[in-house]
Protein backbone atom coordinates (compact mmCIF):
# COMPACT_ATOMS: atom_id res chain seq x y z
CA UNK A 1 0.00 0.00 0.00
CA UNK A 2 3.04 2.52 0.16
CA UNK A 3 3.98 2.28 -3.29
CA UNK A 4 1.72 4.81 -4.72
CA UNK A 5 2.73 6.96 -1.62
CA UNK A 6 6.04 6.62 -2.96
CA UNK A 7 4.62 7.33 -6.50
CA UNK A 8 3.37 10.34 -5.45
CA UNK A 9 6.72 11.36 -3.33
CA UNK A 10 8.53 11.20 -6.88
CA UNK A 11 6.01 13.76 -8.78
CA UNK A 12 5.89 15.89 -5.79
CA UNK A 13 9.55 16.06 -5.55
CA UNK A 14 9.62 16.75 -9.75
CA UNK A 15 6.92 19.55 -8.88
CA UNK A 16 8.65 21.11 -5.79
CA UNK A 17 12.14 21.45 -8.15
CA UNK A 18 10.11 22.81 -10.66
CA UNK A 19 8.56 25.62 -8.96
CA UNK A 20 11.81 26.62 -6.40
CA UNK A 21 14.65 26.14 -9.05
CA UNK A 22 13.18 25.91 -12.47
CA UNK A 23 10.23 28.35 -11.67
CA UNK A 24 7.90 26.35 -13.32
CA UNK A 25 10.16 25.81 -16.37
CA UNK A 26 11.08 22.00 -16.07
CA UNK A 27 8.00 19.86 -17.42
CA UNK A 28 8.93 16.27 -18.47
CA UNK A 29 5.81 16.27 -20.88
CA UNK A 30 5.25 14.33 -23.62
CA UNK A 31 6.01 16.04 -26.34
CA UNK A 32 5.12 14.98 -29.92
CA UNK A 33 8.19 14.48 -31.86
CA UNK A 34 9.93 14.47 -28.51
CA UNK A 35 11.86 11.40 -26.98
CA UNK A 36 10.36 8.58 -25.90
CA UNK A 37 11.47 9.54 -22.36
CA UNK A 38 8.38 11.98 -21.76
CA UNK A 39 6.17 9.51 -22.74
CA UNK A 40 7.81 7.27 -19.32
CA UNK A 41 8.01 10.90 -17.07
CA UNK A 42 4.54 12.43 -18.21
CA UNK A 43 2.79 11.07 -15.72
CA UNK A 44 5.25 12.50 -12.80
CA UNK A 45 5.00 16.32 -13.97
CA UNK A 46 2.59 18.60 -13.45
CA UNK A 47 1.35 21.91 -14.22
CA UNK A 48 1.53 23.46 -10.68
CA UNK A 49 0.94 22.68 -7.60
CA UNK A 50 -3.28 22.99 -8.12
CA UNK A 51 -2.95 20.44 -10.72
CA UNK A 52 -0.74 17.73 -9.02
CA UNK A 53 -2.60 18.55 -6.02
CA UNK A 54 -6.04 17.73 -8.01
CA UNK A 55 -4.64 14.35 -9.55
CA UNK A 56 -2.96 12.97 -5.95
CA UNK A 57 -6.33 12.93 -4.64
CA UNK A 58 -8.02 10.98 -6.87
CA UNK A 59 -4.72 8.87 -7.59
CA UNK A 60 -4.12 7.48 -3.53
CA UNK A 61 -7.56 5.96 -3.24
CA UNK A 62 -7.92 4.51 -6.92
CA UNK A 63 -4.28 3.47 -6.22
CA UNK A 64 -5.42 1.83 -3.31
CA UNK A 65 -8.62 0.27 -4.60
CA UNK A 66 -6.50 -1.64 -7.31
CA UNK A 67 -4.40 -2.67 -4.54
CA UNK A 68 -6.71 -4.62 -3.01
CA UNK A 69 -6.92 -7.06 -5.89
CA UNK A 70 -2.73 -7.31 -5.94
CA UNK A 71 0.28 -5.38 -7.02
CA UNK A 72 0.25 -7.63 -10.47
CA UNK A 73 -3.06 -5.84 -11.21
CA UNK A 74 -1.68 -2.27 -10.25
CA UNK A 75 1.18 -2.85 -12.81
CA UNK A 76 -0.85 -4.01 -15.81
CA UNK A 77 -2.97 -0.82 -15.22
CA UNK A 78 0.07 1.11 -15.05
CA UNK A 79 1.67 -1.12 -18.77
CA UNK A 80 -1.91 -0.49 -20.53
CA UNK A 81 -1.86 3.27 -19.83
CA UNK A 82 2.01 3.39 -21.01
CA UNK A 83 1.12 1.40 -23.87
CA UNK A 84 -1.70 3.46 -25.31
CA UNK A 85 -0.03 6.84 -24.18
CA UNK A 86 2.92 5.60 -27.18
CA UNK A 87 0.31 6.55 -29.83
CA UNK A 88 -0.90 9.73 -28.10
CA UNK A 89 2.79 10.69 -28.10
CA UNK A 90 3.11 9.87 -31.79
CA UNK A 91 0.11 10.97 -33.53
CA UNK A 92 -1.45 13.65 -31.19
CA UNK A 93 -0.34 17.32 -32.25
CA UNK A 94 -0.47 18.78 -28.54
CA UNK A 95 1.96 17.55 -25.22
CA UNK A 96 0.39 15.95 -22.26
CA UNK A 97 1.56 15.53 -18.62
CA UNK A 98 -0.02 14.43 -14.91
CA UNK A 99 -0.91 11.76 -13.50
CA UNK A 100 -4.68 12.16 -14.83
CA UNK A 101 -3.80 9.65 -17.63
CA UNK A 102 -3.06 6.59 -15.15
CA UNK A 103 -6.08 8.40 -12.93
CA UNK A 104 -8.39 7.73 -15.57
CA UNK A 105 -6.47 4.00 -16.78
CA UNK A 106 -7.32 3.33 -12.93
CA UNK A 107 -10.88 4.02 -12.58
CA UNK A 108 -11.36 2.16 -16.50
CA UNK A 109 -9.74 -0.49 -14.37
CA UNK A 110 -12.33 -0.56 -11.67
CA UNK A 111 -15.22 0.11 -13.79
CA UNK A 112 -15.20 -2.75 -15.73
CA UNK A 113 -13.02 -5.88 -13.39
CA UNK A 114 -16.20 -6.81 -11.87
CA UNK A 115 -18.34 -6.86 -14.83
CA UNK A 116 -15.83 -9.02 -16.82
CA UNK A 117 -14.98 -11.55 -13.39
CA UNK A 118 -18.75 -11.29 -11.89
CA UNK A 119 -16.64 -12.37 -8.40
CA UNK A 120 -17.95 -10.11 -5.45
CA UNK A 121 -15.08 -8.49 -4.00
CA UNK A 122 -14.77 -7.12 -8.29
CA UNK A 123 -18.23 -5.94 -8.43
CA UNK A 124 -18.44 -4.16 -5.67
CA UNK A 125 -15.17 -2.20 -6.11
CA UNK A 126 -16.60 -1.86 -9.77
CA UNK A 127 -20.31 0.03 -7.77
CA UNK A 128 -18.09 1.66 -5.31
CA UNK A 129 -15.45 2.92 -8.37
CA UNK A 130 -19.15 4.21 -10.40
CA UNK A 131 -20.58 5.36 -7.27
CA UNK A 132 -17.52 7.61 -6.06
CA UNK A 133 -15.65 8.87 -9.70
CA UNK A 134 -18.90 8.35 -12.22
CA UNK A 135 -18.68 12.05 -11.91
CA UNK A 136 -15.08 12.36 -13.86
CA UNK A 137 -16.51 10.57 -17.06
CA UNK A 138 -17.60 12.94 -19.15
CA UNK A 139 -14.30 14.45 -18.71
CA UNK A 140 -13.27 11.88 -21.57
CA UNK A 141 -14.76 13.81 -24.12
CA UNK A 142 -13.70 16.86 -25.27
CA UNK A 143 -16.68 18.91 -25.34
CA UNK A 144 -16.51 18.60 -21.39
CA UNK A 145 -13.04 18.98 -20.91
CA UNK A 146 -11.29 22.33 -19.53
CA UNK A 147 -9.40 24.03 -22.16
CA UNK A 148 -5.91 22.91 -22.01
CA UNK A 149 -6.72 19.97 -20.23
CA UNK A 150 -5.39 16.74 -22.60
CA UNK A 151 -8.63 15.00 -23.20
CA UNK A 152 -6.79 12.90 -25.13
CA UNK A 153 -4.12 12.03 -22.33
CA UNK A 154 -7.55 11.15 -20.11
CA UNK A 155 -9.21 9.42 -22.99
CA UNK A 156 -6.21 7.25 -23.43
CA UNK A 157 -5.56 6.25 -19.86
CA UNK A 158 -8.90 4.77 -20.08
CA UNK A 159 -8.32 2.56 -22.63
CA UNK A 160 -4.92 1.52 -20.84
CA UNK A 161 -7.75 0.49 -17.56
CA UNK A 162 -9.57 -1.21 -20.06
CA UNK A 163 -7.10 -3.15 -21.94
CA UNK A 164 -5.70 -4.20 -18.25
CA UNK A 165 -8.84 -5.57 -16.75
CA UNK A 166 -9.91 -7.95 -20.21
CA UNK A 167 -5.66 -9.03 -19.68
CA UNK A 168 -6.31 -9.57 -16.01
CA UNK A 169 -9.84 -10.77 -16.34
CA UNK A 170 -8.66 -13.59 -19.24
CA UNK A 171 -5.74 -14.47 -17.14
CA UNK A 172 -7.59 -14.84 -13.93
CA UNK A 173 -10.52 -17.26 -15.62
Amino acid sequence: MLLPLLILLIAWMQELIDQFIFRGQWNLAMIPGGSFYGVLTAPFSHSGFAHLLANSLTFLPLSWLVLLRGRRDYLAVWLGVYGCAIPVWLFWPNGSHGLSGVVYGLLGYLLVIGWLEKKPLSLALSVFALICYGGILPSLLPIFSAPGVSWIGHFSGFIGGLLAATFVAKNNS
